[in-house]
């Protein structure tokens, strides 16, 4: 399992958009350390306010914006809805929803990697920042295709 720990300017900013848009829920929280564990299907997630107390792990100054680049993928069922919570709530939209074709090699089906011959997975996804600029790119799966 992996789990990131993401800076954060400021913790409630944040977790309006993690709860509210992405729909993750709090499993627990450090108020006095301005830090909080946040859940959605599976995928865990940790936000720790950058310049609050308690134990931060630095190898470099950080400079806002602290995401700078990392894009995070993350399945969901309903993308559409997703994406109108994001736009109603003034979200950075950094690519429009968007049905996306890939060309691959090799796949995943039944949770194993198999030799495909030349197909195109999909997915209907859009890419947006959270305050911090991290990156999150949600998506719904659209099957294989022949690749054309």
């Amino acid at each position: 399992m992996l789990v990131p720990e993401l800076d954060v300017a400021d913790l409630a900013t944040s977790l309006r958009f993690y709860v509210h848009v992405l729909d993750f829920r709090v499993l627990f929280e450090r108020p006095a350390e301005r830090f909080a564990y946040l859940e959605r299907s599976g995928v865990e997630l940790m936000l720790q306010e950058a310049a609050g107390p308690g134990r931060r792990f630095r190898t470099a100054a950080l400079e806002y914006p602290y995401g700078r680049g990392v894009n995070f993928q993350l399945r969901v069922e309903d993308v559409d809805a997703m994406h109108a919570r994001a736009v109603e709530a003034g979200c950075d939209i950094v690519v429009a929803i968007e049905a996306r074709w890939y060309r691959v090699d090799v796949a995943q089906s039944g949770g194993r990697w198999r030799k495909t011959g030349r197909i195109e997975v999909g997915n209907r996804q859009f890419v947006v920042a959270d305050p911090d600029g991290y990156l999150w790119r949600p998506f719904r799966d659209l099957g294989e295709r022949a690749a054309v």
